[in-house]
């Protein structure tokens, strides 16, 4: 940029001015009369984003024709820097394209240089703009980095390279735990319920990144495939994601027939809705520690523990038992909650185990009714279900299946689906938050 500091607004804006004259050139001549509507578009649309690149080319252009030499300019540590030099270029990857910002440099010999115009800019350290990390992190978090830069690409026309997405997808996450700090989260009130909520993802990792224990299993195993890992062989290569939630609910008392009904006559009544959801999960802690992370949130929000505190898990007993100890430990009474959906689940796999060719109607018409008895608080009728199939006579590998899917109430301890009894949240599968995507979030 050489431009001086007397240069008007109208002269910065050359550049811009053309490529708008020539979009509207274009337009009004023959060659635009013989387009269809799509080559209209892909014309604007390539042309366009190069006229925007330009207006902000252009701006940048001013500000460093209009930049004033300061007369005094100290570091952190109080080190002045005594030399001044024009003409210092960085370049700026931006959802309208990249452009140049050129500036004074503040130096002195052995120093790092400093650029006062890039601190008012607010520029980053590295190369890509703040909207151009927003838009990565947007579209990381919704499916695979490849996804993530072609759908980048469309929107802005600007490509960036896949490994650069992944370091702005990470660069992102650092400021993860600080957002949640700095954010302002209010208390529960009364009449409200503290749910907490826990869940885990295993991830297949590389060998270095296992913990020692699951590394030490996968060394042993022999891979069947050279390429990838066969049925059954990523049980040793995985990491355990851990993901925990805390928000608050008004209580809306609901029978098992207003969560199962199927008619479209009657107005089922409305579901609690999450108030003030909050977030942590980490592949790095284990679930321990991140269930201990979460008590400390729902402490913060209910330190008088004056509202009721619910723990809604999936049915994972070492989940069950790190939320007993954490309660126990801080002196809290905790009803556990096991999801709805998941109890159907083991419901439905039960059915598995009476048919020898599965019969659909059999299943469908068995699961709803058994389902129906859970959530009113009779969870300790599973306990003479389990007893069902030394009664019907079923072999032992019968007996195993049904044993371990339908006690998911005795073998996760009596009580744990009595909520409704009480009016808590019965689950329904909405606090499945995706692991995956907390973490690229």
């Amino acid at each position: 940029m050489t431009a001086s500091a007397e240069t008007s607004p109208a002269e910065a804006a050359e550049a811009s001015v053309a490529q708008f004259a020539k979009i509207r050139g274009f337009l009004a001549g023959e060659d635009a009369a013989g387009l269809e509507h799509s080559g209209l578009e892909a014309y604007i649309h390539t042309e366009g984003f190069e006229l925007l690149r330009l207006l902000l080319q252009d701006h940048f252009d001013l500000r460093a024709a209009k930049e004033e030499r300061l007369t005094e300019v100290v570091d952190a540590g109080g080190v002045p820097r005594v030399a001044v030099e024009a003409g210092h270029e960085r370049p700026l990857a931006t959802i309208v394209g990249t452009v140049v910002i050129d500036r004074f440099a503040y130096r002195r010999r052995g120093r790092e240089n400093l650029y006062p115009a890039d601190a008012i800019l607010n520029l980053p350290l590295e190369r890509h703009s703040h909207g151009l990390r927003q838009l990565a992190a947007i579209e990381a978090s919704r499916g695979s980095f490849e996804e993530a830069k072609d759908a980048i690409e469309r929107a802005t026309g600007v490509r960036v390279a896949k490994r650069q997405l992944e370091g702005l997808a990470q660069s992102a996450a650092v400021d993860f735990d600080a957002f949640y700090e700095a954010e302002e989260r209010p208390v529960a009130e009364e009449g409200e319920v503290v749910v907490i909520s826990a869940d885990g993802k295993g991830i297949v990792m590389r060998s270095g990144s296992l913990r020692p224990a699951t590394a030490d299993a996968a060394a042993k195993t022999d891979k069947k495939m050279q390429r990838r890992l066969s049925k059954g062989e990523k049980r040793n290569r995985k990491r355990m994601a851990e993901l925990g939630a805390v928000y608050t609910v008004t209580p809306a008392p609901r029978s098992p027939h207003d969560v199962m009904s199927r008619s479209d006559e009657v107005e089922p009544k409305p579901a609690p809705k999450a108030h003030n959801k909050w977030l942590t999960a980490s592949v790095a802690h284990d679930a321990a520690n991140v269930i201990a992370t979460v008590f400390d949130e729902a402490d913060r929000r209910d330190p008088t523990r004056h509202c009721d505190w619910v723990a809604l898990v999936d049915g994972n007993r070492h989940q069950i038992d790190r939320i007993n100890a954490e309660a126990k430990a801080r002196g809290i009474k905790i009803t556990i909650v096991v999801d709805f959906v998941h109890v159907l689940e083991y419901l439905w796999s039960s059915a598995w185990n009476f048919f020898t060719v599965f019969s659909s109607r059999r299943g469908v018409a068995g699961c709803p009714a058994g389902g129906s008895v859970v959530p009113v608080g009779h969870s300790a009728s599973s306990y003479r279900l389990s007893r069902v199939p030394a009664s019907r006579g079923c072999n032992a590998q019968q007996r195993s299946g049904w044993l371990q899917v339908v006690p998911g109430c005795p073998a996760r301890r009596p009580g744990l689906l009595d909520g409704g009894r009480r009016r808590l949240p019965q689950g329904g599968g909405r606090r499945r938050v995706s692991v995956r995507s907390s973490l690229r979030a």
